[in-house]
């Protein structure tokens, strides 16, 4: 046990220096980025009931799956205290308080934190949100903890991100769709730029699992075979709602995304298929036995996957949910 940890500090130690020359690429100067208020009404100004108005009228023309489902990703987003303590307890990321690690996980977290911020405000002038059933969620949801079988290790750790940032820009991609179909532009804009911070973010988690199957393949290609063999989890996998057993609710929240396109088992395979590729698991070299055995579970896993995902049917049962107000 003591060799792997060792062989993974030294890889973190690596990869740290190439994660430091492209962190002003991943992450963007805290001066110029967007904000929550570049989106929202502002109180200061005469226009700032109109505007609320405005912003209401458009609302009520969300679809109430759609609304659902930004309730999800809007909680999901708000759980960012759990992933930040999550990602802090990787070995050899909090090794030390000022090094280039815990740099990253602030920034990271940092960036990540303007999400929350933005849906939530938008949902509580939208009139549509039951909010404080929505806030017993989220705190339900930071106390109930952050199990998704990746353990302190950092390469499942970055398998993880890498596949959950590639979710997370797919869902909120979808729902700016869904909302300009449905006449919402002010929400289409806000779930679009932060899609893009996503898709951004993802980048850099694929850019470290690159580096380190760069020196360690076959320790890379052990850590992806398991956390696929588990199943990539949500990070709300634990959402639930007043009265509810913890996950009860994470059902119907994927359920509505199911229905509507936002995010389906077919995405999960497409998600795998492009690591795969990024990552050039096809053609990775210098594997040990154990290491072509987890290749070969890898490579059949998206076409094994697929026809699960085939004989899938589409979730009809509708769910009322007590966030939504009727």
């Amino acid at each position: 046990m003591k060799f792997f940890e060792d062989k993974r500090r030294e890889v973190m130690v690596h990869i740290e220096k190439f994660m430091l020359e492209k962190m002003n690429e991943y992450l963007k100067p805290i001066d110029t980025i967007w904000q929550p208020s570049d989106f929202l009404p502002d109180a200061s100004k005469d226009t700032f009931f109109t505007e609320i108005k405005e912003l209401q009228e458009s609302a009520q023309g969300l679809s109430y799956d759609l609304v659902a489902v930004l309730i999800g990703d809007t909680i999901t987003e708000e759980a960012l205290p759990s992933y930040e303590s999550w990602l802090a307890m990787v070995q050899n990321v909090s090794d030390d308080e000022e090094g280039g690690w815990m740099r990253w996980n602030r920034h990271w977290t940092a960036e990540e934190n303007r999400h929350g911020d933005l849906l939530n405000k938008y949902l509580y002038l939208s009139g549509r949100v039951n909010m404080r059933m929505m806030e017993i969620s989220t705190q339900y949801l930071i106390a109930d903890g952050f199990d998704i079988g990746t353990g302190h290790d950092p390469y499942r750790n970055f398998i993880y991100t890498s596949f959950q940032e590639l979710a997370t820009n797919i869902s909120h991609r979808r729902v700016a769709s869904q909302a300009k179909k449905d006449g919402d532009t002010l929400l289409s804009k806000m779930c679009g730029v932060i899609a893009s911070d996503e898709a951004r973010h993802a980048k850099a988690y694929k850019y470290f699992i690159e580096k380190v199957f760069e020196v360690d393949p076959n320790g890379a290609m052990l850590a992806f075979e398991d956390m696929m063999r588990k199943k990539i989890v949500m990070p709300a996998h634990f959402l639930r709602e007043v009265g509810l057993k913890i996950g009860q609710t994470f059902g119907h929240f994927t359920d509505a995304a199911q229905r509507l396109g936002i995010y389906t088992a077919i995405d999960y395979v497409d998600i795998l298929k492009e690591l795969i590729e990024d990552w050039h698991i096809a053609d990775m070299p210098d594997l040990n036995e154990t290491g072509e055995k987890a290749r070969d579970y890898i490579m059949n896993l998206p076409d094994r996957l697929l026809r699960v995902a085939d004989r899938m049917k589409n979730p009809m049962l509708e769910y009322k949910f007590s966030w939504i107000n009727s």
